[in-house]
């Protein structure tokens, strides 16, 4: 279940199939603070250029990456840079989104991870009891507190950090 955040339009069905992948999520993430080009892109997530453009096409036309003005590279070559739009973090994924979401979000996170081992994580688990209108509350604050942090300028030198919550039924 996603609860609904105030302030958020529902996501479209093409929103949602480009959500629905890792690479996807993680070529927004990359692609948030600073533009990248294909190539780059690809090199950050050790994958073949031509599988990464068929993602970003697929993100450009969807909204969740920019091109940038074109720039010239290497021996001339003529590169595009892309940017996130940051639309990703605007939308409601509705109340029960697809699962492959669920799934890509979860994968995206686990790749992410594992380049920069457990070690450098700063982590928690907890588990609360709470009825539907507590869970609903709890995700409304974590919510609320990630938005105000997402809006914080950008300060120089600092070093980015990604935060993933999920809650699930413990036992």
């Amino acid at each position: 279940m996603n609860t609904p955040r105030p302030g958020r339009r529902a996501a479209s069905p093409a929103e949602l199939e480009a959500l629905a992948s890792s690479v996807r999520l993680r070529i927004i993430r990359l692609a948030y603070r600073r533009p990248l080009t294909n190539k780059e892109i690809a090199e950050h997530l050790d994958k073949d250029p031509a599988t990464t453009l068929h993602h970003v096409r697929k993100l450009v036309a969807a909204g969740f990456l920019e091109p940038q003005p074109v720039r010239r590279g290497n021996r001339g070559a003529k590169e595009i840079p892309y940017l996130s739009t940051g639309l990703s973090w605007r939308l409601n994924l509705g109340p029960d989104p697809d699962q492959s979401i669920a799934e890509a979000m979860l994968q995206a996170y686990l790749n992410e991870i594992s380049g920069s081992g457990l070690g450098a994580l700063d982590q928690t688990r907890l588990v609360v009891q709470v009825d539907a209108a507590g869970r609903a509350e709890l995700m409304d604050r974590i919510g609320a507190l990630l938005d105000e942090y997402a809006e914080r300028p950008a300060t120089p030198g600092a070093e980015r950090t990604a935060v993933y919550v999920a809650l699930y039924p413990g036992e």
